[in-house]
């Protein structure tokens, strides 16, 4: 039964029929395109709050009369009309909290309209302050998931009968372009994580919260079954297809790059992650699949840098009404996966994974464009690490 499905499948692609685009649930199915691209635009720390009557933070005296979080939609909006991504991923302090969104229903339709009006699929997740306003870190997430384009999940399917801590665990399969014989397979895999807010145990006061056990071994069984699906006939590959993984707050291994020969942008502050180290960068090597872990969170800084074959990616802060630093434009980064040609001269599996970042300054600037992996280059990954202490700013 199985062969049959698979030459029916392959009977699809040679004849040009389009197969829906939305999956068992209704959602749009994600693909790379016909130029063999697939593009994520990563907004971090919008903070958003009152909309035109908030006011802005760490700007010039000049600027502080005309700026408001319309600033921050501004910028999006530009962002998305030069970058035109496939998807579009909010990872987290998307509404300021900090008991300023009495509405905070109201607060996220603004924070999110870019997406929406612009019509691209997107997804979120949760920072430590979403849930400082008049909604649950559980309701938020129920409140996002109803709204148009999105693709967020509460929690991965399943979760009821095995709990997963948190809200907003889920993933993402981009699967092949139309035309191609990998277009039933996912050739990225995109893993969103709820890095919760502050931990609530006795003795950790003040300090914040970190990925739980359940969503490590979530992540692994996940990894494990799309792995399997990859590997599986029609068309089996080989090798495991590239990962990427999205939390808000960073994972404790982001503290141990402190000079700047060791990464690709800035550090500006300290690293504020949480003081237990849960595994899960250490399962992310384990696995071999993910290529990248991106984080907001500490506004001013927006390096990558590379420890045993992981990217540890900041966004950088996109918000006006978070702090940052005066004169040191908002930014956004931007990822990039392009596939490969097989001999037949039809799309394959994933090449390389590029990304750079975009500023909101005078002419919009794209700055830092680095190559994060590719399929038949081994980077250089032994640094060697000094405990330098670092400032905050």
């Amino acid at each position: 039964m199985g062969k049959i499905l698979a030459l029916f499948y392959v009977s699809l692609i040679c004849l040009g029929l389009s197969v829906s685009p939305v999956d068992a649930y209704g959602r749009r199915q994600l693909r790379f395109n016909s130029n063999g691209r697939f593009k994520i635009l990563q907004v971090s720390d919008m903070h958003y709050g009152f909309g035109k009557e908030t006011q802005c933070s760490n700007v010039t005296p000049e600027e502080l009369p005309y700026c408001s979080d319309l600033n921050t939609t501004s910028f999006i909006q530009r962002t998305i009309a030069s970058e035109k991504p496939d998807l579009i991923v909010f990872s987290g302090d998307n509404v300021n909290g900090m008991c300023e969104s009495g509405d905070a229903a109201k607060t996220m339709n603004m924070a999110f309209a870019p997406a929406i009006e612009a019509r691209i699929p997107w997804v979120a997740i949760l920072g430590n302050h979403d849930q400082e306003s008049d909604m649950t870190r559980e309701t938020m997430m129920k409140h996002i998931v109803k709204m148009p384009y999105t693709l967020s999940e509460v929690n991965p399917f399943g979760s009821g009968i095995f709990p997963i801590d948190g809200f907003g665990n889920y993933n993402l399969q981009i699967e092949g372009p139309f035309g191609s014989p990998l277009f039933f397979k996912s050739l990225l895999n995109v893993y969103m994580l709820d890095g919760g807010d502050y931990v609530k145990l006795d003795g950790f006061a003040f300090n914040y919260d970190w990925v739980k056990s359940s969503q490590v071994n979530w992540y692994e069984h996940a990894s494990k079954w799309l792995e399997m699906e990859y590997k599986r006939w029609p068309f089996p590959q080989k090798s495991t297809a590239p990962g990427l993984v999205y939390v808000h707050i960073p994972v404790p291994e982001f503290k141990r790059f402190t000079e700047p020969r060791q990464m690709t942008g800035v550090r500006q502050e300290q690293t504020c992650s949480a003081p237990i180290n849960s595994g899960l960068f250490t399962k992310l090597v384990e696995r071999g699949e993910v290529k990248g872990i991106f984080s907001g969170h500490d506004h001013v800084n927006d390096f990558c840098a590379t420890l045993n074959g992981v990217n540890l990616c900041y966004a950088g802060g996109s918000g006006y009404h978070g702090y940052g630093k005066t004169g040191w434009a908002r930014r956004v980064r931007v990822v990039e996966a392009q596939l490969e040609k097989t001999k037949y001269g039809r799309w394959g599996a994933v090449d390389k994974i590029t990304t750079w970042k975009r500023l909101d300054d005078k002419n919009h600037s794209l700055i830092d464009t680095q190559l994060l992996w590719s399929k038949n280059t081994t980077l250089d990954t032994n640094y060697r690490f000094k405990c330098n202490k670092i400032k905050q700013h």
